[in-house]
Protein backbone atom coordinates (compact mmCIF):
# COMPACT_ATOMS: atom_id res chain seq x y z
CA UNK A 1 0.00 0.00 0.00
CA UNK A 2 1.22 3.50 -0.81
CA UNK A 3 0.30 6.29 1.58
CA UNK A 4 0.99 9.95 0.83
CA UNK A 5 1.10 12.78 3.35
CA UNK A 6 0.97 16.49 2.55
CA UNK A 7 4.42 17.47 3.77
CA UNK A 8 6.38 20.47 5.00
CA UNK A 9 9.35 20.40 7.40
CA UNK A 10 8.42 16.97 8.79
CA UNK A 11 4.83 17.99 9.51
CA UNK A 12 1.46 17.33 7.87
CA UNK A 13 0.98 20.40 5.65
CA UNK A 14 -2.37 22.03 6.32
CA UNK A 15 -3.58 23.19 2.89
CA UNK A 16 -3.91 20.41 0.33
CA UNK A 17 -4.30 22.73 -2.66
CA UNK A 18 -1.01 24.49 -1.91
CA UNK A 19 1.03 21.37 -1.20
CA UNK A 20 4.48 21.54 -2.79
CA UNK A 21 5.73 18.20 -1.42
CA UNK A 22 4.25 14.87 -0.45
CA UNK A 23 6.02 12.25 1.60
CA UNK A 24 5.13 8.90 0.05
CA UNK A 25 5.39 5.74 2.14
CA UNK A 26 5.53 2.22 0.74
CA UNK A 27 3.91 -0.04 3.34
CA UNK A 28 3.49 -3.78 3.67
CA UNK A 29 2.11 -5.92 6.48
CA UNK A 30 1.42 -2.87 8.67
CA UNK A 31 4.96 -1.50 8.39
CA UNK A 32 6.70 1.24 6.44
CA UNK A 33 9.23 -0.34 4.09
CA UNK A 34 10.47 2.90 2.53
CA UNK A 35 9.62 6.58 2.24
CA UNK A 36 10.58 9.42 -0.05
CA UNK A 37 9.64 13.04 -0.60
CA UNK A 38 8.05 13.85 -3.97
CA UNK A 39 7.96 17.41 -5.33
CA UNK A 40 4.52 18.28 -6.67
CA UNK A 41 5.62 21.60 -8.09
CA UNK A 42 2.76 23.98 -8.77
CA UNK A 43 0.17 21.33 -9.61
CA UNK A 44 -2.76 22.92 -7.74
CA UNK A 45 -5.95 21.49 -6.28
CA UNK A 46 -7.53 18.84 -8.53
CA UNK A 47 -4.31 18.26 -10.50
CA UNK A 48 -2.72 17.01 -7.27
CA UNK A 49 -5.10 14.05 -7.29
CA UNK A 50 -3.79 13.05 -10.73
CA UNK A 51 -0.21 13.52 -9.49
CA UNK A 52 -0.88 11.18 -6.54
CA UNK A 53 -2.68 8.64 -8.71
CA UNK A 54 0.30 8.56 -11.11
CA UNK A 55 2.52 7.72 -8.11
CA UNK A 56 0.26 4.79 -7.23
CA UNK A 57 -0.96 6.34 -3.98
CA UNK A 58 -3.91 4.55 -2.39
CA UNK A 59 -4.45 6.73 0.69
CA UNK A 60 -3.80 10.37 1.57
CA UNK A 61 -3.26 11.92 4.98
CA UNK A 62 -3.69 15.71 4.95
CA UNK A 63 -4.79 18.75 6.90
CA UNK A 64 -7.39 21.01 5.33
CA UNK A 65 -8.97 20.14 2.00
CA UNK A 66 -11.84 21.56 -0.02
CA UNK A 67 -14.78 19.80 -1.63
CA UNK A 68 -13.38 19.97 -5.18
CA UNK A 69 -10.14 18.30 -4.15
CA UNK A 70 -12.04 15.73 -2.08
CA UNK A 71 -14.10 14.85 -5.16
CA UNK A 72 -10.99 14.64 -7.36
CA UNK A 73 -9.37 12.23 -4.90
CA UNK A 74 -12.53 10.12 -4.79
CA UNK A 75 -12.59 9.98 -8.60
CA UNK A 76 -8.93 8.89 -8.53
CA UNK A 77 -9.77 6.10 -6.06
CA UNK A 78 -7.62 7.56 -3.29
CA UNK A 79 -8.89 7.12 0.28
CA UNK A 80 -8.80 10.33 2.34
CA UNK A 81 -7.84 10.91 5.97
CA UNK A 82 -8.23 14.70 6.41
CA UNK A 83 -7.92 17.11 9.32
CA UNK A 84 -4.68 15.55 10.56
CA UNK A 85 -2.00 17.68 12.24
CA UNK A 86 1.49 17.04 13.59
CA UNK A 87 4.38 14.83 12.62
CA UNK A 88 3.96 13.15 9.21
CA UNK A 89 5.83 9.95 10.12
CA UNK A 90 3.80 9.56 13.31
CA UNK A 91 0.54 10.04 11.37
CA UNK A 92 1.45 7.15 9.05
CA UNK A 93 2.42 4.96 12.01
CA UNK A 94 -0.94 5.72 13.64
CA UNK A 95 -2.78 4.98 10.40
CA UNK A 96 -1.08 1.60 10.14
CA UNK A 97 -1.80 0.90 13.83
CA UNK A 98 -5.45 1.83 13.43
CA UNK A 99 -5.28 4.77 15.85
CA UNK A 100 -5.14 7.78 13.51
CA UNK A 101 -7.74 10.43 14.30
CA UNK A 102 -9.06 12.27 11.27
CA UNK A 103 -12.03 14.29 10.13
CA UNK A 104 -14.55 13.55 7.42
CA UNK A 105 -14.65 17.18 6.27
CA UNK A 106 -11.63 19.11 7.46
CA UNK A 107 -12.91 22.46 6.19
CA UNK A 108 -16.59 21.91 6.94
CA UNK A 109 -17.22 22.17 10.68
CA UNK A 110 -20.92 21.34 10.60
CA UNK A 111 -20.13 17.97 9.01
CA UNK A 112 -16.93 17.22 10.90
CA UNK A 113 -16.77 14.15 13.10
CA UNK A 114 -13.56 12.82 14.54
CA UNK A 115 -13.19 9.12 15.03
CA UNK A 116 -10.35 6.66 15.33
CA UNK A 117 -9.14 4.93 12.21
CA UNK A 118 -9.78 1.21 12.21
CA UNK A 119 -8.42 -2.13 11.10
CA UNK A 120 -4.92 -1.03 10.09
CA UNK A 121 -5.58 -0.02 6.49
CA UNK A 122 -7.04 3.16 5.12
CA UNK A 123 -9.23 1.71 2.39
CA UNK A 124 -12.87 1.80 3.40
CA UNK A 125 -12.24 3.50 6.74
CA UNK A 126 -10.96 6.88 5.69
CA UNK A 127 -13.31 8.66 3.36
CA UNK A 128 -13.00 7.88 -0.32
Amino acid sequence: MKIAVTYENGQVFQHFGHTKEFKVYDCRDGRVESARVENAGDSGHEALADFLKALGVEALICGGIGAGAQNALAMAGIALCAGVTGDADRAVEELLAGTLRYSAGANCDHHSHDHPHGEGSCGGHCHN
